[in-house]
């Protein structure tokens, strides 16, 4: 049976280019780049032309890019780098009620420790008032958080906006979280007025266990990792030259394509939703199919009364692979913190699935996804009565 495979939010397939080059640089260069020998200097040299591709077509220096071992990391890195530098006693963050875990987590572990947070709400769509933020910004506010992109619904913030915000406030850091965004949406990181942005490479196409922060000349963040002193005192840790290049290399290939796959994603994204219109037990989580002001590769569906887990699984058997809530929480049984946040009740929030396309994906993909999901529910609804 083939399979069809719809939760690019979680992982995207690395593309094959990337697969050969990564595959090709482990024979060749598996010296350490911090090496004084030839295939040491080499090495380093691969890394610098990727860091040199990477703030090329991220709008940045190169010395504003600082390789990680993911998403997480760098998200940690910005929150905690930014903490830990400042020599003031109190210290306060901002974030929004729909932030990543590696963001929302970490600012809780920090919370433990002493520095105050205020979590900013969203409305029915999923979306930050930029107003509600420069209410919330204090004389001891350190660091405002703010995804770019929502993992779960696809919302995309007004990041832009909440810049100017935090620019009359130069006390203030402003950390995007952009792996979300990479490659399906526009940004100007520096040009909104964004101190730090992270990114990850397996979320456009890359190998998982790199990523990068950006950050701006300028910003001095506290390191997480003490060492060897690798990319400026920052992160320390051996490179892994295989994966950054492959990073790099997928970067180039995924921001190409931007524009056209984003005009494409959001075309499935209507015929989809316009195919399951007549399913009501579906409720769309975020933007309808005729606003544009969302991510164009990501839908959210609830059944309410439904758990999650049964719609995935029969989907399954089907050969269809799509999740519930993000990657990182998907074994919770708890209902979606972001959909709560939205205003939705916990039925409804305990029971949604996240639909999210690729490159890969065709018209008759979207047919065969509506088809099985009419078929789903439709095996579903005398349990759904059973259960009432």
């Amino acid at each position: 049976m083939k399979t069809y495979y719809y939760d690019h939010s979680a992982s995207t397939p690395m593309l094959p280019v990337v697969i050969e080059t990564m595959s090709e640089l482990m024979k060749l260069h598996y010296a350490n780049a911090a090496a004084l020998h030839r295939s040491g200097a080499d090495a380093m040299k691969l890394v610098d032309r990727a860091r040199a591709s990477i703030a090329e077509r991220m709008g940045a220096e190169p010395s504003e890019v600082v390789f990680t071992s993911g998403g997480t990391e760098s998200n940690n890195l910005a929150i905690k780098g930014t903490v830990n530098k400042v020599a003031r006693t109190t210290k306060h963050i901002i974030l929004s009620a729909i932030e990543h875990a590696s963001v929302y987590e970490c600012v809780r572990q920090l919370e433990s420790l002493g520095v105050q947070s205020t979590i900013v709400p969203v409305d029915s769509l999923g979306r930050v008032n930029p107003e509600d933020v420069a209410k919330a910004i204090r004389k001891d506010t350190v660091l405002v958080s703010i995804m770019q992109v929502n993992n779960e619904t696809g919302a995309i913030q007004r990041i832009r906006e909440i810049g100017d915000v935090i620019s009359t406030h130069p006390q203030v850091r402003f950390h995007v979280d952009g792996v979300q965004a990479i490659g399906k949406v526009p940004f100007l990181w520096k040009e909104w007025g964004v101190h730090l942005y992270t990114g990850s490479a397996h979320k456009f196409g890359g190998p998982k266990g790199m990523g990068f922060l950006l950050v701006k000349n300028g910003i001095e963040l506290a390191s997480l990792l003490t060492g060897g002193g690798q990319e400026q005192g920052v992160r320390s840790g051996t490179h892994n030259v295989p994966g950054i290049v492959a990073m790099s290399q997928a970067l180039r290939l995924t921001l190409e394509g931007r524009d056209a796959r984003r005009e494409r994603m959001f075309e499935m994204r209507r015929q989809l939703l316009k195919r399951i219109e007549d399913i009501p037990e579906l409720l769309l989580n975020g933007a309808d199919a005729d606003n544009e002001d969302t991510a164009p590769h990501i839908i959210n569906l609830s059944y309410p009364g439904m758990r999650p887990e049964v719609i995935i699984h029969m989907l399954e058997k089907q050969g269809v692979l799509v999740s519930s809530q993000s990657a990182c929480s998907s074994k919770s049984l708890l209902p979606s913190r972001v959909l709560l946040a939205m205003g939705h009740d916990a039925e409804r929030a305990s029971g949604s699935i996240r639909i999210s396309f690729g490159d890969e994906h065709t018209w008759n993909d979207i047919e065969i996804l509506s088809d099985k999901l009419k078929a789903v529910v439709a095996e579903l609804r005398p349990l759904e009565r059973n259960l009432k």
